[in-house]
């Protein structure tokens, strides 16, 4: 896989499961379905970069089990503990129009529906309730539900997102 190659972070390696080589991922986002073989997973630190297939996932309370080509013992899993998961962009799912990943929100610029600006999307957050995006204004930061109710426009190609919240939500 090229190195020029864009990469998407899908969550880390927490812990091994069993003794035949899987491995326990926190995924960023617990309702994924990206974890299909086949796919190409990437595991990275700040030492190391390696690709595997992946040979089979099945989901596991808040995470995801995952059993990677090569990697076949509770001994060989534990050195992947701590890594990073990621997966080439272009292995994503596609979409349908109006759909987007949540990591294409980070970078965008937020507005509210009479033009204030508000902040930009510094990251997400997976909560139990939902998706959150955490908007960097100019003197706090603010917690967005990532939900309809709130969210009316998300403009990728114009790099900006149209929130319309309840009254107070800004103020905390």
């Amino acid at each position: 896989m090229p190195t020029s190659e864009r990469t998407i972070p899908l969550g880390k390696i927490v812990s091994t499961h069993g003794l035949d080589g899987w491995v326990k991922l926190n995924p960023y986002n617990p309702e994924s379905r990206v974890f299909r073989a086949p796919l190409k997973i990437i595991l990275e630190n700040d030492e190391a970069r390696v690709t595997f297939d992946l040979e089979s996932s099945r989901p596991h309370k808040r995470q995801i089990l995952l059993k990677l080509r090569g990697i076949d013992t509770i001994e060989e899993a534990e050195k992947w503990v701590g890594f990073a998961l990621a997966v080439a962009e272009q292995s994503l799912p596609r979409l349908a129009p109006g759909e987007y990943f949540h990591y294409q929100v980070i970078g965008l610029d937020v507005f509210d529906i009479h033009g204030q600006h508000i902040g930009v999307v510094a990251r997400t957050l997976a909560t139990l309730a939902g998706e959150i995006y955490v908007v960097s204004g100019k003197s706090k930061e603010h917690l967005i539900p990532a939900v309809r109710e709130f969210i009316d426009e998300v403009d990728l190609a114009a790099g900006k997102i149209i929130i319309n919240p309840p009254s107070g939500l800004l103020d905390l």
